[in-house]
């Protein structure tokens, strides 16, 4: 059983011929498709990767000649932030005020 799952495998790799049931099975056929589907996954993998340095390479131009412009800090003092935070507050309460009245 395992000489004969050695012979098959050997056939296939090696481009003899397979009789079976009457036909007879070209495996070069098997080998050459191999070969188009690594060719075909070589492809994409080069132009993924050329997509990749050229999408970098674009970053960093625009980046150069574009650059985010920077926030500035608020003169505003903090304090101002805690008054917004007090009113803040101070809606919430006369909201639930209101509602707990009508």
């Amino acid at each position: 059983m395992i000489k004969m799952f050695f012979k098959h495998l050997y056939t296939i790799l090696g481009g003899e011929n397979i009789h079976m049931q009457g036909y007879i099975m070209e495996t070069n056929l098997v080998v050459e498709g191999v070969k188009f589907m690594l060719l075909g996954m070589g492809a994409v993998f080069l132009f993924l990767a050329l997509m990749i340095v050229c999408m970098n390479i674009l970053a960093a131009v625009t980046h150069k000649y574009f650059p985010e412009p920077r926030r500035e800090e608020s003169s505003t003092p903090k304090s101002t932030n805690q008054n917004d935070q007090k009113k803040i507050v101070a809606a919430i309460t006369a909201a639930i005020m209101h509602h707990r009245q009508s």
